[in-house]
């Protein structure tokens, strides 16, 4: 994997510091293509090939035709074999020189061939246009800057706003879903003017103009029903999947929480090498966030060489750090702990093969119950719910603990409450209207008064192709949760060590077969998984498959009461941003309750404090 850049323009300077800001997506090599009208820059993390021929940016004979590419294409070897029967002559053995010419071959149609994870820029010099394209999935991030017929691209953020001419300036409306969701959903970004190219997707810049085009979309349907059939299905494609995923000229390991997702994928491998699979494990003091346990039974079951990384709560700086990584304030808990996962692997290996997607694909989160439970608690009278019910959970104080009864009860009083229109992401989504009118300063509130909090994900709800409450949840939760918080994540926090992942179960053709399978295999009554875990039984112990999702996480709403108390106070009673966007009496107020214990306001300030970390770093410290 690598970074990628680029520009509609000539400028050497630029262009290598574009490149260098991202070098840590490739400190193998640095390369860069100036000419009339175009400049491209690229860092090479080298994983396949790893000779000087696999230097980018890579051209076709005639050197009409460059292309800055970050990613892999598993079936690269199979479309260089039908390219040279077409006559394409190869000088290198990179999936980087197939895209070329299968761009030469196909044109802009040649997205369609490729099975893998990428983002990759195209400059045509003959026809004087720009073409680029994001994977399927959008496990590869990507974005652009265009106004007044500049257009700059890049993987990261940070390498676009180098150009002085744009402007830094903080997008109100992304705030605004920042604050509620914890990440900012695409197309947007915090930053004005800067979007992401979305995943299954195209961008054509001709003559001034830019055309999108979408050339995938995933498609519900429910037409198996036989559930041996679908388990030998499922078997076998994930299978497939992550053995093309071992492809590859250096090291190789596997995360491993010792949940079904990862450890059915350490399994599989296990499978397929000689030598013991390396895994990485992280945990916690607090025995109510680590997995250990599960991890070495896993890793003991299939040989691995196992490590286990311990979280430190003090480590203001790698929070700091992270932030400045992924480019926009995103306060999902596991992004540190991603981090840390990866710095250490990286001392072992340079790819690592981690089991993101399971939970979407198969319907693993705990909102996914919330919302099938709500149905049948919304048959309770209305004045019931609001008047006892909400009250007496409302008064019980949070327990310190992960989850537990009360915790869970307390979570889902408060989703339940939240507008239906969010479906299931009521129970992902950390805000509501009455909050935001005593939070939100005067004039933040006047610039976002229009936006609905879940009219994003009710979109996607009712485009959906199949008329199944589960499957439009899962459709609404892959093209926006998915992408734009735990791929971003992890994409952003590998790279930050020059890291490869890859994802088996985000295999198109095996996401695919994912939504062919009906929901009632998916959400069993309330069994969370039901096919994947049945599809697994021969694999994994009985133990692994069937206890409690957990997943990363961090201890934040314990730590914000001791360890980070009193710099959770200066940071947030002394802020800019938080000072222009939010009311200093009720945040304080908030803090307040969370230090005394009766209200859980971690997510509000975690949140915040993220925010004040990446505008220091973003707005002041440049």
């Amino acid at each position: 994997m690598c970074g990628i850049c680029g520009f509609n323009w000539s400028d050497q300077k630029l262009i290598n510091d574009m490149a260098e800001v991202i070098s840590h997506r490739g400190p193998d090599q640095m390369g860069s293509f100036v000419d009339t009208g175009v400049s491209l820059g690229h860092r090479r993390l080298s994983i396949i090939d790893l000779s000087e021929k696999g230097t980018q940016p890579m051209h076709n004979e005639g050197e009409s035709i460059y292309i800055v590419f970050n990613g892999e294409i598993y079936n690269y070897v199979d479309l260089r074999n039908e390219l040279e029967q077409n006559g394409h002559i190869f000088k290198s053995n990179t999936d980087t020189e197939v895209i070329v010419h299968a761009y030469e071959q196909w044109g802009t149609g040649c997205v369609t061939r490729l099975r893998g994870m990428f983002a990759f820029a195209i400059w045509d010099s003959n026809k004087k246009q720009f073409f680029l394209a994001r994977d399927r999935i959008g496990i590869k991030p990507l974005y652009y800057y265009f106004r007044s017929n500049k257009f700059v691209f890049s993987s990261e953020i940070k390498s676009i706003l180098l150009d002085n001419e744009i402007k830094r300036e903080i997008d109100p409306e992304s705030m605004y879903y920042f604050f509620g969701y914890e990440y900012v959903p695409a197309p947007k970004t915090m930053f004005k003017g800067i979007n992401k190219l979305m995943p299954g997707q195209t961008l054509l810049l001709k003559d001034g103009k830019i055309v999108f085009k979408k050339y995938w979309n995933l498609t519900f349907s429910d037409t198996i029903h036989d559930e041996k059939i679908i388990s030998e299905k499922m078997f076998a494609l994930l299978k497939e999947s992550v053995k093309l995923r071992l492809m590859s000229d250096v090291p190789l390991g596997a995360f491993l929480s010792g949940g079904i997702d990862s450890s059915a994928i350490v399994g599989l491998m296990s499978q397929m090498v000689d030598e013991p699979i390396k895994t990485f494990s992280i945990g916690y003091e607090d025995e109510s966030f680590s997995e250990y346990e599960y991890a070495r039974q896993i890793s003991e079951l299939f040989g691995t060489e196992h490590k286990e990384i311990l979280v430190d709560p003090y480590s203001i700086d790698v929070f700091k750090k992270a932030v400045w990584h992924l480019d926009e304030p995103m306060s999902e808990l596991s992004a540190v702990p991603v981090y840390l996962l990866c710095e250490e692997a990286k001392k072992d290996v340079t790819v690592c093969l981690s089991g993101e997607g399971g939970d979407e694909l198969f319907a693993g989160y705990d909102r996914f119950v919330a919302s099938k439970s709500d149905a049948y608690y919304r048959t309770i009278p209305g004045a019931i719910r609001k008047h006892i019910i909400t009250r007496v959970v409302n008064k019980i104080p949070p327990q310190p603990q992960k989850k537990g009864l009360i915790n869970i009860a307390k979570r889902f009083i408060e989703g339940s409450e939240l507008p239906i229109e969010g479906r299931h992401m009521r129970w992902q989504y950390f805000s509501n209207e009455k909050e935001e009118q005593q939070l939100y300063s005067e004039p933040f509130k006047a610039k976002t008064s229009h936006l609905k909090p879940f009219g994003i994900i009710n979109d996607y709800y009712q485009s959906c192709s199949l008329n199944d409450r589960l499957a439009r949840e899962q459709y609404a939760e892959i093209n926006t949760y998915m992408v734009d918080d735990v791929l971003m994540k992890v994409d952003k926090m590998s790279m930050a060590n020059s890291l490869e992942v890859r994802v088996p179960y985000l295999d198109h053709h095996f996401v695919e077969l994912s939504a062919s399978i009906p929901g009632n295999l998916k959400l069993k009554g309330f069994t969370t998984k039901y096919i994947l875990k049945k599809t697994m039984s021969g694999l994994l112990p009985k133990n692994i498959i069937y206890r409690k999702k957990q997943g990363f996480s961090l201890p934040i709403k314990n730590w914000l009461r001791d360890e980070l108390k009193e710099y959770m106070y200066d940071q947030l009673n002394n802020s800019e941003v938080i000072k222009d966007y939010f009311d200093n009496y009720y945040l304080n107020k908030l803090m307040e309750q969370h230090i005394r214990g009766t209200h859980n306001n971690s997510h509000r300030l975690w949140a915040l404090m993220n925010l004040e970390w990446w505008y220091q770093r973003f707005f002041i410290d440049t």
